[in-house]
């Protein structure tokens, strides 16, 4: 197998093919299941050789693997509620929601389990980096105390995501909303 090709956002006829590709993946996820998956299979449907899927992903598992930091990608910046307990436990809680998800633990363990160099563990952490700056950035310009991203990642994120990956069972919204006030309160003082 030849080394793999970092993952950039491609131009032209290389970004149909990854949307192609990609969207035969989800596709197919939901006609035959994930563990049917073949790569001849998601090559027919996205009109390509499996060859070009081989060349530009290196096997299944690494499509897999960026299909799913596609997927975990946010859609929109967090909502600004005017307050930053406000801003960080929404977002909290709906990262652990959307994470602990039976979908989303399957992107979850579809992003790492491709992801031999880290590339895409890193890229979905800076995902949650990036949705938390924007909300400490909204909370500065509203003159509130607020921790830095590594902070928030290091009290907030990193104990929801140690429970999601390795204490499956149901995780409510409680415990977002501890983890932020913990944080907060710890910033205050």
């Amino acid at each position: 197998m030849s080394p793999r090709k970092p993952m950039v956002r491609p131009g032209g006829r290389s970004a149909r093919v990854q949307e192609s590709v990609h969207d035969a993946v989800r596709e197919l996820t939901v006609e035959v299941g994930r563990d049917a998956l073949t790569v001849p299979m998601v090559a027919t449907r996205a009109g390509v050789t499996p060859s070009t899927i081989y060349r530009r992903w290196g096997d299944l598992q690494e499509l897999l693997s960026d299909v799913a930091v596609e997927r975990l990608r946010p859609e929109a910046p967090p909502e600004d509620r005017g307050d930053i307990d406000k801003d960080l436990t929404a977002w909290a809680e709906e990262f652990l929601e959307e994470m602990s998800s039976p979908p989303g633990r399957a992107y979850i363990r579809d992003a790492l389990l491709g992801d031999p160099d880290g590339t895409n563990a890193g890229q979905c952490s800076a995902y949650a980096a990036e949705q938390i700056d924007v909300i400490l950035q909204r909370a500065r310009h509203r003159g509130q105390a607020v921790p830095d991203v590594e902070t928030v990642i290091d009290r907030v994120v990193a104990p929801m995501m140690y429970r999601i990956l390795f204490r499956p069972g149901a995780l409510e919204s409680s415990y977002a909303r501890h983890l932020v006030h913990g944080l907060l309160r710890a910033s205050q003082s």
